[in-house]
């Protein structure tokens, strides 16, 4: 049996494990992630209709150039919304570069959401409505690409007060409900204090160990960081469903095994659950 569907938030996550230039050989696109994401997006649309996003990091990118970008969107079909948005920036690129599928890393460059890291969320609104504002991921930016944080999830976290007074943040108005808010600001003050000790070395373990023990509630995130740190974890109790599934070329992890068996067509055995607290 797979795990029953409830209203609950969705997560989509996916690290891509080879260069463009291998997708686009082996499958015959260069797009073959995003078409991925969208696959598991929509395959959990259930658990979210309230709204819907997208945030993706590109490695290696030279200084200067954008690494991470978001997308978002609270339209009746949020996740069609997005991915229509996304093909409208291929096709005008089309107009002008006839042949650039052809050509991944002049697609890596010029596509926003054409990213190694690709996370994405389905909403199911518990706060703010379906207000933009409150739809995953949210980000906190910083100049240094590794104190960039993208955050998404199904969860509900119960002392977001404290963990705004325990940083000495005082909350966004938009945003001062969001049990997201509480923990991306506290994630965010351990990962910058953590790159200032061990500069371009951080360990996002000892960022996530400082982190989890502070949430009180349910929950299951994933989160990329604008060097290419890509991570997901549980509560401990296990009060929210996580799955996961790795071989060379893709690690994956959504909320719904069945999902991620049809969007990539494996075996039930071949998904692996993400045990409580890991």
């Amino acid at each position: 049996m797979s795990d029953p569907i409830k209203h609950e938030c969705g997560l989509a996550f996916i690290r891509l494990r080879k260069p463009f230039s291998y997708y686009q050989q082996q499958y015959g696109t260069v797009l073959w992630g995003l078409n991925k994401l969208y696959l598991l997006m929509e395959k959990q649309h259930n658990r979210g209709q309230d709204g819907a996003g997208v945030a993706a990091v590109k490695l290696n990118v030279e200084p200067g150039y954008p690494f991470m970008n978001r997308i978002r969107s609270n339209a009746p079909q949020a996740i069609a919304d997005i991915f229509q948005q996304i093909g409208k920036e291929i096709e005008e690129l089309e107009k002008y570069h006839p042949n650039i599928k052809n050509h991944p890393g002049l697609m890596k460059g010029h596509v926003g959401y054409l990213g190694e890291l690709l996370l994405g969320h389905l909403r199911y609104g518990t706060q703010g409505k379906n207000k933009l504002e409150y739809c995953h991921p949210f980000i906190n930016r910083d100049t240094i690409p590794s104190r960039n944080l993208a955050l998404a999830g199904n969860f509900n976290i119960v002392n977001s007060d404290e963990l705004f007074t325990l940083i000495g943040k005082e909350p966004n108005e938009n945003v001062r409900f969001s049990d997201l808010a509480a923990m991306i600001e506290l994630m965010h003050t351990f990962l910058c204090k953590e790159d200032e000790v061990s500069p371009g070395k951080m360990d996002i373990k000892k960022v996530l160990k400082k982190t989890l023990p502070l949430l009180d509630g349910g929950f299951h995130v994933g989160g990329v960081t604008g060097n290419g740190i890509g991570f997901v974890f549980r509560d401990a109790h296990g009060i929210r469903p996580s799955y996961y599934y790795v071989n060379e070329e893709v690690v994956v992890a959504a909320s719904e095994r069945a999902a991620i068996r049809t969007a990539f067509n494996v075996g039930e055995n071949e998904v692996q659950k993400l045990m409580p607290g890991q």
